[in-house]
């Protein structure tokens, strides 16, 4: 049996909500109430927090970029890093995988490359799938967390610094991710999501002065974990949040979505794949982003590579007329 299957019905819902009935519909209201997403139900307050350690990661990779911290070794740790924390972690897991369930894989794989996606800071599993399923049930609409209608500076990062920080409440965003809170290891790594970075931090700290030069130890350790984790994850996040501003802006759109969707060619570029956005909001379930041969999209190539060695199947794949393009349930 082919791994790959061709959609071209209504995909599934790709905000799961849990069935309401009487004995639980306040508790089901109180949620709604609380997990208000956008730009008015933050009242303008600053997640300090958040902001003062996104604001150090990019202190370090403004520090990165000093030549006595450059090496083609650092460079090679930057490299691996961002293929395994955006393409593998984010395109491929949290992404695909985790939010749009556009795939399959053995659970061993799957939470391999979740670790892999908390390596690029953006949160834990539950926090990062709720908040995208709240997005493609509201995209630019009310309740969007992060729609240019609310600023392109907010789409971009304005969202993510303001309000109340929810990645530790599994209960509350249960219910855009009901899936990954009933498995205790995606409740685990939504709790500890740091863990990742950290090892791979000191991990490169080791590194770094192992192959340093002799009596430049402290500078070979500094300017790994400059590269390898500073560096890397500030452009990661950059790259990742110009899919929720860029690509809500400027592209073409070959489908007419019920959002601002683009298709955006160097934020694909920069993702992997996630900057053929419109395709994405178009058919979401389609584990391919790219929909024709000149849309680049190493995540899907990753996802293929896994079907190629029997870790990955059930691949959903759009499938569209070039000549009169519609979004999926579209007749």
């Amino acid at each position: 049996m082919t791994p790959f299957t061709t959609i071209e019905e209504a995909p599934v819902n790709t905000a799961p909500r849990l069935a309401v009935i009487p004995a639980v519909a306040e508790v089901t209201q109180k949620l709604k109430q609380d997990l208000r997403m956008g730009r008015e139900h933050q009242q303008g307050r600053i997640n300090w927090i958040t902001t003062i350690a996104m604001g150090l990661f990019h202190v370090g990779a403004i520090a990165a970029l000093f030549p006595i911290f450059f090496s083609w070794t650092n460079l090679a740790a930057f490299v691996i890093m961002y293929f395994f924390a955006i393409n593998v972690g984010i395109g491929m897991a949290y992404h695909r995988l985790l939010t749009h369930r556009g795939y399959r894989t053995p659970k061993w794989v799957e939470y391999f490359v979740t670790m892999c996606g908390c390596l690029a800071l953006e949160g834990g599993p539950i926090f990062w799938v709720a908040t995208h399923r709240v997005h493609h049930q509201n995209s630019d609409h009310e309740g969007d967390p992060h729609t240019p209608h609310d600023g392109t500076w907010w789409a971009h990062a304005g969202w993510i610094l303001s309000g109340r920080a929810l990645h530790s409440e599994t209960a509350l965003l249960g219910r855009y991710a009901p899936d990954l809170t009933k498995d205790p290891v995606h409740v685990w790594l939504s709790k500890y999501h740091w863990i990742p970075l950290v090892a791979t931090g000191l991990l490169q700290l080791a590194i770094g002065a192992a192959l340093a030069p002799a009596g430049h130890a402290v500078i070979g350790a500094i300017g790994m974990v400059l590269w390898g984790t500073f560096l890397r994850v500030t452009i990661g996040l950059h790259a990742t949040w110009l899919v929720n501003s860029a690509t809500h802006l400027w592209g073409n759109r070959r489908f007419d979505t019920k959002d601002d969707s683009r298709n955006n060619w160097w934020v694909a570029l920069l993702t992997g794949g996630e900057g053929w956005h419109n395709n994405h909001h178009a058919h979401p379930v389609s584990a391919r982003h790219g929909l024709t041969w000149y849309e680049f999209d190493i995540n899907y190539y990753g996802i293929w590579l896994l079907s190629k060695i029997g870790l990955a199947e059930k691949i959903q794949i759009a499938k569209f007329d070039p000549k009169n393009p519609k979004p999926a349930g579209v007749l």
